[in-house]
């Protein structure tokens, strides 16, 4: 019994000989431990056979006997009980993804803690916003029918891009693409990636961030107007000073780090929108019509100018499609796992954002045209309100709705600027090895701040602008998400999936060229002296 006693003392206080494989009778080998850390941290317990022919190889030979079940249980448990909790802890963790560590000092992916609210706050904020104000001008250039037609089309159509772009984000396991120009990296290589989606992107990024500028300042502007009246008008500021006003104020919210930090800005931008797309179309439908409107498209004294100008209508109409751009940066800031990929939140925060937005769109182009005719005027909405009812309106609904687009305006000018930021301070990184201190980060945001204001000075019109960003960056949405599909999910050849990516990606990028002309076309014709708002 004391014999006994001391080779178990001897065994507990002297773990190391548990990892000497024993050969038991038979010259067969025992199965050996498994050196590899466990999740845990923690070196796997060996299997109980092992431990077993230990003990009895030091007892001498033994009769050779048949394994029970009972042994064999015993044997199998504590190998399942590690299959159990490694494959447990690879659901929890995810694909095994191969993090980059400079992700965690960029500011789309350095936090990780998104979910489907803040996916639906994010998107609708980035999907509706002042280019709703834009699609009755659209109208009035293609009339009721083609102008419906056209609508319907590009809203389904986008809508289609961006489950695709949903569902490329973790195509191959191991793997997350963050950003637009890593999936296009992806799908058309290197360097051919970066050609064709990094311009596009930062140009959508930096365009509405100038055009943000240009009507943030003028709507705070005419806000000013109403609520301080003739009490102002010894010394007001001009419109320049007021886009300084603006831009100074997107540069104090820009100081927030990263994307999941602007989320309550991005609820607020998303519900602002709401409201003052809501309220613009039931004041414009709630008054009376002028008396000289008119339903018939616009007509031009060439056919060479009317087929522009329908061009340009249909630019502005794929411009308030936007977002796509920044659908991938938003899905980065979730976690994924096998067990709950973010995809799923992803795509639920998203259909119900699009359903708003769709509730937005619709209504707003249909009833400003339905109020204005083709006297829009070319700064949209907002201009037709202050012109037609300036003194029909309540003043105080009036400034009210002008206020919730100055809000907006800011928001959205955050989640827009997001990927320029995260392509500063990648440059930054990549060079350094180190993450961007408070200063250099706060120095990269107030530069982008002032050259956006600085271009909005330089190019102080929105209708031929909107028309020519939404041709030169239509492929993002329409386009490059359906060659996306093709290049990497590889569908079968002349299968309905195959003939509908294709088709339906040559189009966008068809419509991309013949946009951007129109849009060209209309700033020509404008000789660059179009204004957002001309208030009397």
């Amino acid at each position: 019994m004391d014999h006994t006693m001391d080779q178990r003392a001897m065994a507990s206080s002297e773990p190391e000989l548990l990892s000497i494989p024993a050969t038991p009778r038979g010259g067969g080998l025992s199965t050996p431990e498994t050196n590899a850390p466990t999740p845990a941290g923690l070196r796997s317990p060996r299997p109980m056979a092992a431990v077993v022919s230990a003990k009895s190889s030091s007892w001498g030979p033994t009769p050779p006997r048949l394994l029970s079940p009972v042994s064999l249980s015993a044997m199998g448990t504590p190998v399942k009980r590690i299959i159990g909790s490694l494959k447990g802890y690879l659901e929890e963790v995810g694909h095994l993804t191969r993090l980059n560590p400079q992700d965690a000092w960029l500011p789309i992916t350095e936090s990780r803690s998104g979910n489907a609210h803040y996916a639906g706050f994010h998107s609708l904020n980035a999907g509706l916003g002042f280019q709703a104000l834009l699609l009755p001008v659209a109208f009035s250039l293609l009339g009721w029918s083609w102008g419906i037609v056209a609508l319907t089309i590009a809203y389904f159509w986008q809508l289609y891009t961006l489950w695709i772009l949903v569902k490329l984000h973790e195509a191959i396991p191991g793997r997350r693409y963050n950003r637009y120009v890593e999936l296009a990296q992806a799908a058309f290589g290197e360097k051919l990636g970066v050609w064709l989606a990094l311009f596009p992107t930062v140009y959508l990024s930096a365009g509405t961030a100038t055009a943000l500028i240009l009507i943030g300042g003028e709507t705070m502007k005419l806000f000013f107007q109403i609520v301080c009246g003739s009490l102002c008008t010894t010394n007001p500021l001009s419109t320049i000073e007021w886009y300084l006003v603006f831009t100074t104020l997107c540069i104090v919210l820009s100081q927030l780090p990263n994307l999941n930090s602007i989320a309550g800005l991005s609820l607020v931008g998303g519900v602002t929108a709401v409201t003052y797309c809501t309220l613009s179309w039931v004041l414009s439908v709630s008054q009376a019509r002028p008396r000289t409107i008119s339903y018939q498209p616009l007509q031009l004294p060439s056919v060479t100018g009317s087929a522009f100008s329908a061009l340009n209508a249909l630019g502005i109409i794929a411009f308030a499609f936007r977002g796509h751009n920044l659908a991938l940066e938003i899905q980065a800031t979730m976690p994924s796992t096998f067990k709950h990929p973010a995809h799923v939140p992803m795509w639920r925060g998203t259909k119900l954002a699009y359903f708003l937005i769709a509730m937005c769109l619709f209504p707003i182009a249909i009833g400003g045209f339905w109020a204005y005719g083709n006297m829009m005027p070319a700064g949209g909405m907002l201009n037709a309100l202050y012109i037609f009812h300036n003194h029909d309106i309540p003043q105080g609904l009036l400034a009210t709705t002008f206020l919730l687009v100055v809000f907006n305006c800011l928001s959205s000018f955050q989640i827009y600027s997001m990927p320029v930021f995260d392509s500063f301070e990648a440059g930054y990184t990549s060079r350094t090895n180190r993450p961007c201190s408070i200063w250099v980060r706060s120095g990269f945001r107030v530069f982008y701040g002032f050259i956006s204001f600085f271009i909005g000075i330089a190019l102080p019109f929105l209708s031929s602008l909107a028309g020519l960003l939404g041709g030169l960056t239509l492929p993002v949405t329409f386009a490059y998400p359906c060659f996306m599909w093709i290049l990497i999910k590889k569908p079968e050849r002349y299968s309905f999936g195959w003939y509908l990516n294709w088709g339906l990606g040559l189009l966008g990028l068809g419509f991309s060229l013949a946009f951007s002309v129109g849009g060209v076309w209309s700033m020509v014709n404008s000789g660059l002296k179009l204004k957002f708002f001309k208030p009397n």
